[in-house]
């Protein structure tokens, strides 16, 4: 049976929300939804180290994160590489001597009709969305489960639960994630490891915006009932919580933060 361990008691009532001491690692969290977490569970305590391909952007949300006070690292970092990964969780283990919280949010998508689709563009999807995922989550995990403690999220996405057109290779990325975030909660649990992940409904990001300008986006506003995108702001509550001791018996779940959109059937 897995406790608490005397490194990690338990908080309890609204402490349990509280990410202070508490190390976190956010890969995919240089824009748009890991730039809001990053900044968010900073916002809650933690130290964060918020990671991407470009330097530039490293360093720049590395800016901000000590503009709030906490320590984080510049280290740049691609999802799709192994070593660059271990690169990253080794520096963050030197640096803090351990990890306890692992956002992977690194993601892509293009919208091209299903028989148009190259090979050359699913594997880049896949690789990034879902094998990045996994890479990432088995990478920081082999601490955490030495330690016997640790918090890893990814970013699965609406299209985890429902088809959308002409976005064949994303769809099967991201219901992947869903199915992984449950696999890897069930091995690791009984070790003090819980993965969740977060379902964003419809927010406007760099990595949709042009979609989301055209009739598409007006569609999904109609299917989504309060009416409106999300703003990236409002997915830090889910991703704190899960994060933190609040969330202690919490895992293999997707949370979805979507105005309602999955709760939809006719609207009006």
């Amino acid at each position: 049976m897995t406790t608490p361990t005397d490194a990690h008691p338990t908080k309890t009532g609204l402490a349990a929300f509280d990410l202070t001491g508490r190390i976190a690692a956010v890969v995919g969290g240089t824009s748009g939804i890991g730039r809001a977490i990053a900044l968010g569970l900073a916002d809650a305590g933690a130290d964060v180290v918020a990671t991407g391909r470009r330097q530039t952007v490293v360093d720049d949300v590395a800016g901000v994160i000590e503009g709030k006070g906490r320590r984080t690292l510049r280290v740049a970092c691609d999802v799709g590489d192994r070593a660059s990964l271990e690169h990253m969780r080794d520096a963050c283990l030197t640096a803090f001597g351990h990890v306890d919280i692992m956002v992977a949010a690194a993601g892509v998508t293009k919208r091209t009709p299903s028989l148009d689709v190259s090979d050359e563009e699913w594997h880049r999807i896949v690789e990034t969305n879902l094998t990045g995922v996994f890479r990432a989550c088995r990478v920081f995990a082999a601490p955490m489960l030495e330690r016997g403690y640790g918090r890893i999220i990814s970013i699965a996405s609406l299209t985890s639960f429902v088809g959308m057109m002409e976005v064949a290779a994303y769809t099967a990325s991201k219901a992947g994630v869903a199915g992984l975030t449950r696999a890897l909660a069930v091995e690791w649990a009984p070790r003090g490891v819980t993965v969740n992940a977060i379902a964003p409904g419809v927010f406007e990001t760099d990595l949709n915006r042009a979609i989301l300008a055209g009739p598409r986006g007006q569609e999904l506003l109609m299917r989504t009932p309060m009416r409106r995108f999300g703003l990236v702001e409002e997915l830090i509550g889910a991703a704190v919580f899960l994060a933190s001791d609040a969330s202690a018996f919490v895992t293999g779940q997707v949370v979805a933060v979507d105005g309602g959109f999955l709760a939809s059937g006719v609207n009006q």
